[in-house]
């Protein structure tokens, strides 16, 4: 049973941005449809994703900066994959 505590899910997961791949991995769990912060590890360093008052999903937290359309971009792959 899950009690809300984050746990590292095994299966790496990649995205194309700018002509450029990426892999991923999720580090939230669960993920529910009222999710809505992630934390993902981008080619092994912690970025954290929240939704904001419009639903767009943006870089919070400490970590490397990447780009808003990128944050944008990992959001929704991660909410298609598990249907948020």
């Amino acid at each position: 049973m899950f009690t809300g505590e984050k746990i590292k899910m095994g299966l790496p997961l990649r995205i194309t941005f700018n002509d450029t791949d990426y892999v991923y991995q999720i580090n939230t769990s669960p993920i529910t449809p009222a999710t809505s912060e992630l934390e993902i590890l981008l080619n092994g360093e912690k970025i954290i994703l929240q939704k904001d008052a419009r639903r767009v999903w943006v870089q919070a937290g400490e970590g490397p900066v990447i780009e808003p359309d990128f944050a944008q971009a990992l959001g929704r792959s991660v909410a298609l994959r598990f249907r948020m």
